[in-house]
């Protein structure tokens, strides 16, 4: 098949799976967009971060880590230089290495010792493992796309789960969504029972125990490209995935919160949480509407909350989502009608939707450079994980459901269709990328070799297309779906 062949298939199945509408007029332009809105951005961070790790591992990590801050700090070596000594690092104090130059001026073992005695009280150091607190390290790379960055992409996600709650949405109903709720805890259960029961069996729990919640995630968007591949736009699967992969994220929310907080929890810090949720209250009931002044005031607020509460600052946004004016109703995650909303929230979502895909890109250029030489007990307790726990939770919830609690599969839908699914679902990526580094915060051959997990989870997107030509499973298409629902 010659490159050019092969760039064509790519097109048109971009055209037919992408989530936008593509028209001649659109040319190009429609073609980034569609690579954009399918987290193609993500990818190709990710497969840039690994070439560049084998090709260099040393300045790899050196980008990883680099401290922005020593931009402007250059001032105050310059200015040392000139007979004034240089201020001491925070990094410094609290590991006690002081130059003799340091001490002779004036900054003496005495005060040495308290500054490391309030910098140890203030909260532990990450030097030993690897987590870089702006506090303490200064504000490298690592940090600013995982802990600041990303707190707009588990914002957004916050968004698609808080509207599912809403009148239309897909946990609005109990009774509808009880068999895929069900299915998500399948999908939670099976690949932590199969993890840690691996991690025992290979006698590496106390190096690989907590890691556990890895394997647990679900890759919205690319499951959903890869579903509509296999099930066809118009299949009820679609709609039960979607619905999986909203409640798994909620429960991921969860997990990152309360299993992986950076330090011991500080909840006094919390009621600054409560206040900035109260403050965005009383913004929306005085009738503001831009999201910049909620983004501004409380969210910055509740960010610097958790971030000094120990709880993961990524997730920082995530409680004044719900406190941000928004529609009534929900119609759907990846509705078109969803395009045309103006709401505070909504309008949210809009503006920052295309950066946070590059702020993907950056995610994955800086957590997913790990050498090939990785693959250890850890790839394979995360990918068993995936790729078996998955679909075999999800596959004997739902039977559980329907068999032993009596609740319905959405019509049109067979075990088939649910084991296929199941394995759509074994696609983590993402968000298991991010549960990696925050359950594994030294970097080393146990982070490195779950993070190839992680990344290899990308197999179940062949296995799930081979499952369901194996299956028999026909695309459905929207107009067909319609159509029988008419009738």
């Amino acid at each position: 098949m010659t490159w050019t062949n092969a760039s064509n298939i790519l097109f048109v199945a971009l055209r037919w799976a992408g989530h936008g509408k593509m028209s001649s007029q659109t040319g190009n332009r429609g073609i980034v967009r569609t690579l954009i809105d399918n987290s193609f951005l993500l990818v190709a961070g990710a497969v840039a971060a690994l070439i560049w790790a084998n090709l260099d591992t040393e300045s790899y990590n050196h980008f990883v880590h680099y401290d922005v801050t020593s931009l402007w700090s250059e001032h105050d070596s310059n200015h040392a230089a000139e007979g004034h000594p240089p201020p001491v690092a925070a990094d410094e104090i609290s590991t006690g290495e002081f130059t003799t130059d340091q001490t002779a001026t004036g900054q003496g073992s005495t005060g040495v010792t308290e500054n490391a005695q309030e910098s140890d009280h203030a909260g532990e150091t990450h030097a030993d493992d690897g987590e870089e607190h702006a506090g303490h390290h200064g504000l490298s790379i690592h940090f600013i796309i995982n802990d600041i960055l990303m707190a707009l992409f588990f914002a957004i996600a916050a968004k698609e789960v808080w509207e599912s709650l809403l009148p239309g949405g897909a946990l609005a109903n109990p009774r509808k969504a009880a068999t895929p709720l069900l299915a998500t805890a399948g999908g939670i259960l099976g690949p932590a029972l199969i993890y840690v029961a691996g991690s025992y069996l290979t006698g590496t729990y106390a190096d690989l125990g907590r890691g556990w919640a890895v394997p647990c995630a679900t890759d919205i968007a690319f499951s959903y490209l890869i579903a509509r591949i296999i099930f066809g736009a118009g299949h009820p699967a679609i709609a039960f995935l979607l619905l999986l992969a909203i409640a798994d994220d909620a429960a991921g929310l969860l997990i990152l919160a309360v299993v992986y907080p950076t330090n011991p929890i500080v909840p006094l810090w919390l009621l600054l949480t409560v206040g900035a949720m109260a403050l965005a209250w009383i913004m929306r009931r005085s009738g503001i509407q831009s999201h910049w002044a909620y983004l501004l005031g409380p969210g910055i607020a509740c960010w610097w909350s958790f971030f000094q509460a120990n709880i993961h600052p990524a997730l920082g946004l995530v409680p004044i989502i719900p406190m941000l004016p928004h529609a009534h109703t929900d119609l759907g995650l990846f509705a078109e009608g969803e395009s045309q909303r103006d709401d505070t929230l909504n309008a949210f979502e809009h503006f920052w939707k295309t950066p946070v895909e590059f702020f993907l890109g950056a995610f994955g250029l800086a957590n997913a450079g790990v050498v090939l030489s990785s693959l250890g007990t850890g790839t394979w307790l995360v990918l068993a994980g995936l790729l078996i726990g998955k679909p075999v939770g999800i596959t004997a919830l739902t039977l559980v459901a329907e068999k032993g609690l009596k609740l319905e599969k959405p019509t049109g839908m067979d075990y088939r269709h649910v084991v296929t699914l199941g394995m759509v679902a074994g696609l983590g990526f993402t968000v298991a990328l991010f549960v990696s580094v925050a359950a594994f915060t030294t970097p080393g051959a146990i982070q490195d070799s779950v993070k190839m997990g992680a990344l290899l989870s990308f197999a179940a997107a062949p296995l799930a297309i081979i499952i369901g030509k194996a299956l028999k499973i026909q695309p459905l298409k929207l107009e067909t779906a319609e159509a029988d629902e008419a009738n």
